[in-house]
């Protein structure tokens, strides 16, 4: 038999950031979760692939630690999850956000939906989580599914299904889209990705996030090849259409 702290549930932490100010409103406090399945083409953060490394924190550990910036907590700040994937976790997620709950932090959850399944055992763990998130951050990565299995090498299919439920269940989401020139810019795509997110009841900002190329060098680094060499970030032009297609926020 392990004792109490023994027996507590560990999230894997890539990394954090003390004073986030764009996942999330007001300035936040991020917890970057280890683990990702998805391989996105233009991911600029692929040392948070594997579920090897990081570090073993519990919810009490990152809270304490998140606790010290609680001073610059205003305008609706608090603590934001990101990845990684975070959902991969969700029995950590689940401790950490309870306990932000018990001491009146506001929490948001930066997911790209991934992990999103209506089967059992996740499904209920996902419907508790719900209840204590104030807030969903969702990726919609490209609306069109064949395009999404090239881009990431998954299905949409649950991710857009679990942003219908997120709706039909009154959680308040942001929407994000990454722009990346010949992959995410088709007109046709960005309005039915516009079309679909309208139909949503609870989405409260929309955002495209152009791509760059900051994450290349990270590439080389860990030996794996990039597939968007010689892709550039979007101009200006391809910036405003899309913006003006998805009626964003930014």
């Amino acid at each position: 038999m392990g004792n109490a702290s023994e027996d507590k549930v560990r999230g894997i932490v890539h990394s954090t950031e003390s004073f986030g100010g764009a996942d999330g409103p007001g300035l936040r406090y991020i917890v970057f979760l280890q683990g990702c399945r998805m391989r996105c083409r233009y991911c600029h953060n692929p040392e948070t692939w594997s579920t090897e490394g990081g570090t073993p924190m519990t919810a009490e550990e990152v809270v304490e630690k998140a606790l010290r910036y609680k001073t610059y907590w205003r305008n609706g700040g608090g603590i934001t999850v990101s990845g990684g994937e975070a959902l991969l976790q969700i029995d950590f997620l689940l401790d950490l956000f309870r306990l932000c709950k018990k001491k009146g932090i506001n929490t948001c959850l930066d997911t790209s939906g991934n992990p999103f399944t209506r089967e059992e055992p996740f499904f209920s763990k996902f419907n508790e989580l719900m209840e204590l998130t104030d807030l969903f951050i969702l990726d919609i990565k490209q609306i069109d599914d064949e395009k999404h299995k090239a881009l990431t090498g998954f299905s949409n299919a649950n991710i857009l299904d679990m942003a219908t439920y997120l709706s039909d269940n009154g959680k308040s989401m942001w929407i994000r889209h990454v722009l990346v020139p010949g992959i995410t810019t088709d007109e046709g795509d960005l309005r039915r990705l516009a079309e679909f997110v309208g139909g949503l009841k609870t989405v409260t900002r929309k955002e495209i996030l152009p791509y760059h190329t900051l994450g290349v060098a990270e590439y080389k680094r860990m030996g794996i090849p990039y597939s968007l060499e010689g892709v550039n970030p979007p101009t200006k032009e391809e910036v405003t259409l899309a913006r003006e297609i998805l009626g964003t926020d930014n």
